[in-house]
């Protein structure tokens, strides 16, 4: 992952330094380091814009992150106020650390309360009309079909195992394979190791039997999505995109928003699926401990959510 922040950017190699430290020492995800940059070059920014001149370390102030927090009011949801202010907190922590400021002023500072949204997800009627239809129709170009076996076999996953989309396209080919159940005549269960999830904690998710026969019959077709001009290949990653590199969370979004638009569902975000996993398998009287091991939850309250 490339670090460094959008140029110009007001103590840009402080915040490069800062960066570096969530990402290897801290060991973040990719998505909490993206969005921890983009809070902290939004605030730096508009310091820079209130001074009118170049930032200094000593003007990060508990002015500047009053100021700063005050404009968002009425802009922005305060859930979104809230975790920007999360994000100025562990960069002022830093520079306090490293000696480049006194006072962590941004815990003087309270977060405003505000209630988490309830889980967005689709009922197993709706499931089924946005995942059945993705399907390669009769067609010779190999290419179009891998595509859309491709499509259907990671929303599939996603659903099937309760994954996190950046979990989803992490994955390798030597992540995902069936495990014999040790039944005779029982079919085998297609596990799939996530390593360094949220949290840089590994688990095992099982997966559906639809997941399985997406998966199975999109990795016949994958070597199709090669570059079409140097025949590239990632050799490690499960899901590709069209030149043969691993598929990014932001295809995964455009992925969905086909499949709803297809099906005559409303547009979604692919968190979506994971929390109809979990709401169906609540609905289906499975217990929250049980869910909450599944889906990787750190605390049982987060997993509880989804008993609305």
């Amino acid at each position: 992952m490339s670090l460094a922040p959008p140029q110009p950017v007001p103590l840009a190699e402080l915040v490069l330094a800062y960066l570096d430290e969530l990402a290897h020492v801290r060991r973040l995800s990719t998505e909490t380091v993206r969005a921890y940059r983009a809070n902290i070059v939004e605030f730096l920014l508009a310091a820079e814009s209130r001074r009118k001149r170049p930032l200094a370390v000593e003007d990060l102030d508990l002015w500047a992150v009053r100021s700063f927090l005050a404009a968002q009011h009425g802009k922005e949801k305060p859930l979104t106020t809230s975790r920007k202010l999360s994000a100025l907190r562990s960069f002022f922590e830093y520079l306090r650390r490293k000696k480049l400021i006194s006072e962590n002023v941004a815990k003087l500072l309270a977060r405003k309360k505000a209630e988490l949204p309830l889980p967005q997800f689709f009922t197993p009627e709706q499931t089924s009309a946005l995942l059945d239809p993705m399907l390669p129709t009769e067609s010779d170009d190999a290419r179009k079909n891998a595509v859309t076996l491709r499509d259907r076999a990671i929303l599939e996953l996603i659903y099937g195992g309760g994954l996190r989309v950046s979990e989803a396209v992490n994955l390798n080919l030597a992540d995902v394979s069936p495990e014999d159940p040790g039944q005779t005549g029982d079919e085998p269960i297609l596990l799939v190791r996530i390593l360094r999830g949220k949290g840089r904690k590994d688990r095992i998710a099982p997966a559906g039997r639809k997941a399985t026969e997406a998966l199975s019959a999109y990795r016949v077709a994958r070597s199709s999505l090669a570059h079409p001009k140097t025949g590239f290949v990632d050799e490690k990653a499960l899901f590709l995109s069209v030149r043969g590199q691993r598929l990014g969370v932001r295809e995964v979004r455009r992925i969905l928003d086909r499949a709803t638009a297809q099906s005559g569902l409303p547009q979604s975000h692919p968190h979506a699926l994971r929390h109809s996993y979990a709401t169906h398998l609540l609905g289906s009287g499975a217990d929250l401990r049980s869910i909450q091991e599944l889906l990787g939850h750190q605390n049982l309250s987060t997993t509880a959510r989804y008993a609305h």
